[in-house]
């Protein structure tokens, strides 16, 4: 549905290093860096594009969809090795589905950063 979404962050490189290696198990690679910013792509083509700025407030949540349950739990612990804060471990969230099978990261500027898998 979305092409990209862009996102401001307080410390472009910090928040590069943390998305490069936080989306790398969900098929996501940095496709351009400027001074302060950052765009990470999927094959699917969908995209996030970082830059230094204000950051949202409130924070944002972004979802992005894993292929199974595994890179699920490998964008856990990525994004977790990258300095990202716990906000829910790898499990089925059954409030949203049987099949819903997530886990949410807050990133360094406190936005609920998740990755799903519905299968």
């Amino acid at each position: 549905m979305y092409d990209h979404v862009s996102l401001k962050v307080k410390e472009g490189t910090r928040s590069r290093k943390f998305f490069q290696r936080a989306l790398a198990p969900l098929g996501y690679r940095v496709i351009d860096e400027s001074e302060g910013g950052a765009g990470f792509a999927a094959d699917d083509a969908s995209a996030l594009w970082i830059a230094e700025g204000r950051p949202h407030e409130p924070a944002l949540h972004l979802a992005f969809a894993a292929a199974d349950r595994a890179g699920v739990e490998a964008f856990h612990k990525a994004a977790l090795d990258a300095g990202g804060r716990d906000n829910g471990a790898p499990g089925i969230r059954d409030n949203y589905g049987p099949n819903y099978y997530a886990a949410f990261v807050l990133d360094p500027d406190g936005n609920n950063i998740e990755a799903v898998c519905q299968r």
